[in-house]
């Protein structure tokens, strides 16, 4: 027996890449029903039918509804009888937040005030909004629109009642949809260079299964108004691309540099310096307690605290950086890698 036996999973923007790797992972499990939230009918009707054809004698736990995290009444109508719920729903591409930060704030920021406000008037007993390390030490509109949502969140968690809300923070998801992998492979097959922005650049990397972990060690050990991240290892995008280019015909010496594109940084903060101060060393994560004093703020005046300035942040330059091998074993673990490699058809 599990702690989702029998209970209601509503995942917001559920039918991306995350959202399929949580079906892949619980539909045969215990659980009682995953409620797919989104706006898009026609991936949706691809979802029903990838289910229904790999997974017929459960498929029936997947419930669609369309909606939109923008409106609120459409997420009230799915919210009815839902224990737990993962927001995932984003607009996460840097460029596009760039050109439209209204849209990223529209999204980002309102539908995740939507989505608690509803989760809250729901019972719902967890709530798990998804973030990035763009959130910390933001530059371009979407780490910021990010950055706003787990400050959302927080607020939110500290009248909260019963409902526990907490927000996971990770890196670059390798082959989610719109990532650079799926790209290059395409680039690769027709007989093109493969592009990158620059060679130096570090990212964080993980797998679709690491983030559901992360998903799922937020749901299980965070408290109310945590933000947690995982200790993962990061690469050079040099090194992803000639991992890359090494599992699949690729030639590394035609490798072009386009420069980087707007609002990316050289590296990417999973921990800022003040968060690290504070973070709870939980093994292979860290939790970042949230910060619960009220506005009367004479009651907290204290002198500086010495250990904050002793500890740096957590960045994709000071974890652990991967070489090109075990960047390439990394790659080629991964479901969507095996499927290309083998002539799969990846729905993701």
């Amino acid at each position: 027996m599990s702690v989702f036996k029998d209970k209601t999973l509503l995942i917001t923007g559920g039918t991306g890449s995350f959202g399929n790797a949580v079906l892949n992972r619980f539909l045969r499990t215990d659980i009682g029903e995953i409620r797919i939230f989104s706006r898009d009918e026609k991936k949706q009707d691809d979802m029903r039918h990838d289910f229904q054809a790999r997974m017929p004698e459960v498929a029936n736990k997947i419930k669609f509804y369309i909606g939109d995290v923008r409106n609120k009444s459409t997420l009230k109508y799915a919210m009815k009888g839902v224990d737990y719920v993962f927001h995932a729903a984003a607009l996460k591409q840097v460029p596009s937040c760039e050109f439209f930060p209204m849209e990223a704030v529209k999204t980002n920021v309102i539908g995740t005030d939507n989505t608690l406000d509803a989760a809250i008037d729901a019972g719902v007993k967890c709530v798990i909004c998804l973030s990035t390390d763009k959130a910390a030490y933001p530059i371009n509109a979407m780490g910021i629109t990010k950055a706003i949502e787990e400050k959302i969140a927080v607020a939110k968690s500290r009248l909260s009642g019963d409902t526990k809300i907490c927000c996971t923070r990770y890196g670059n998801v390798m082959c989610s949809r719109g990532s650079v992998i799926p790209l290059w492979i395409d680039q690769i097959r027709k007989g093109n260079p493969i592009t990158l922005t620059e060679p130096k650049m570090t990212r964080f990397i993980m797998s679709l299964e690491e983030a559901v972990d992360l998903v799922l060690f937020a749901f299980e050990n965070g408290k109310n108004g945590d933000i947690l991240v995982q200790k993962a290892p990061a690469c050079t995008i040099q090194t992803q691309a000639e991992a890359v280019c090494e599992l699949f015909g690729g030639k590394k010496e035609e490798i072009k540099v386009i420069g980087i594109r707007h609002g990316e940084k050289m590296y990417e903060t999973l921990l800022t310096k003040e968060e690290a101060a504070k973070a709870i060393d939980m093994g292979n994560f860290y939790a970042v307690p949230a910060d619960n004093r009220d506005l009367n703020y004479d009651k907290y005046f204290k002198e500086g605290d010495v250990k904050r300035a002793l500890i740096d942040e957590f960045n994709s330059n000071n974890t652990r950086i991967l070489n090109l091998e075990e960047t390439k074993e990394k790659i080629a673990s991964l479901t969507y890698i095996q499927n290309e490699l083998n002539g799969i058809p990846n729905l993701v």
